[in-house]
């Protein structure tokens, strides 16, 4: 099993980046391989794999045989603690200058061990104007042994500066049979309960592991699914706005509680809080700056956290409109929302493809403003009456 494995149907960007490896000696001794270069733009939709892509690519570029996926080197790549791997994943909702200067300082030493020292730069287009500039610098004129991974849902993400001197990697969106095998492999759960998560996560395979193994993840999807069917007034709504925040801010919770208290814990145990012994006390006094800047992290984390799961049920409230022009139209697809059929077909009969087509965009355009700091409730609520006028 190599590290390439695991990503669900890609095969052809993985061969692109097998070719690449197969170049990787060429690069390491100042010339240029076969497909080899300094950087490289990994692209794609949600749940496509991007940093998973890279994260892989990072570890065959690595390992001796290409990314065998059982050597020391593949397992600390796979895992994020190589030496040699600088991963860049932004807590908060931006990724400032000085973090990019700091950055760009430290890929350019030279591998402590590995063929490279490789930057794995997830969410790359979070880099504000002052940082992208910073950026393309460090990628004009890279080390000769440094190799960025960038990391934007599409190209237009980051500067053309940037992506004019990267390689580029077009990952798609993978089909629900795909899915459903990576699942059953993987082997949490049966056929049925694989195929149920793939048909409804719209070929999302993060969010397919999400519903196959977590019941109330199924249960907020259900819910937010619900909606449509309920706005039958104004005070409609209001109301399920407000419990359409209420759904993202309880899956944001889940996700932040239980990361919190885990890095905690480790910190904790670090700094040696339970044992005994000379000088503990004042190593515990030593722990609260530390502690200090964690949670200050972990603010910024759980802000990023709420916008990711305000996605997530607004992705899920766009494709059941999605299912209704399917219906509509008269399109022969697979709908990731047929579990509400009898919604589906009493919506598509009462308006038409132009209404649902103006219902959709009211979704983006409830992604926009929140993107843009409007209050996610009130956001919600102009998007829920948006939805009931049509």
């Amino acid at each position: 099993m190599t590290v390439f494995d695991d990503l669900v149907g890609q095969r052809a960007a993985v061969d692109h980046l097998r070719r690449a490896v197969a170049g990787a000696d060429d690069l390491v001794a100042g010339g240029r391989g076969a497909g080899m270069t300094h950087a490289w733009l990994f692209t794609g939709p949600p749940g496509s794999g991007r940093s998973e892509a890279a994260r892989a690519f990072a570890a065959a570029l690595q390992c001796r045989d290409g990314g065998c996926g059982h050597c020391d080197s593949c397992h600390q790549v796979l895992a994020g603690t190589h030496p040699d791997l600088l991963y860049v994943r932004p807590s908060g909702l931006s990724f400032g200058v000085a973090a990019t200067r700091d950055l760009v300082l430290r890929a350019g030493s030279k591998p402590s061990g590995g063929r490279f020292r490789i930057v794995l730069f997830e969410d790359a287009e979070r880099a504000t104007e002052a940082a992208s500039n910073a950026l393309l610098k460090a990628v004009e004129e890279p080390s000769p042994r440094t190799v960025w991974l960038l990391c934007t849902p599409t190209p237009d993400d980051l500067l053309v500066t940037i992506r004019s001197r990267c390689r580029s990697v077009t990952l798609t969106t993978p089909a629900t049979g795909e899915i459903v095998e990576a699942l059953v492999r993987e082997g949490t759960v049966d056929e049925p309960a694989a195929r149920a998560a793939a048909v409804a996560s719209a070929g999302r395979v993060d969010r397919a592991r999400q519903l196959a193994t977590d019941p109330e993840a199924r249960r907020r999807r259900e819910e937010v699914l619900s909606i449509p069917a309920r706005l039958d007034g104004i005070g409609a709504c209001v109301t399920s706005a407000a419990r359409l925040y209420e759904i993202a801010e309880e899956e944001s919770k889940a996700i932040t509680t239980s990361l919190d208290e885990r890095e905690k814990g480790a910190l904790r145990a670090a700094f040696g809080e339970g044992s005994t012994g000379k000088g503990m006390a004042k190593a515990m006094r030593g722990s609260a700056g530390a502690m200090k800047d964690l949670e200050e992290r972990q603010k910024r984390r759980a802000t990023r956290i709420k916008r990711d799961s305000y996605d997530n049920a607004l992705l899920d409230l766009a494709a059941f409109y999605r299912d209704v022009l399917t219906l509509q139209l008269g399109a022969p697809v697979q709908r990731s929302t047929g579990e509400r059929s009898g919604d589906l077909e009493r919506i598509a009969r009462s308006s038409t493809p132009e209404t649902t087509l103006r219902r959709v965009d009211a979704i983006m355009l409830c992604r926009d403003r929140i993107a843009a700091n409007v209050h996610p409730q009130i956001a919600m609520e102009a998007m829920t009456s948006a939805l009931l006028l049509g």
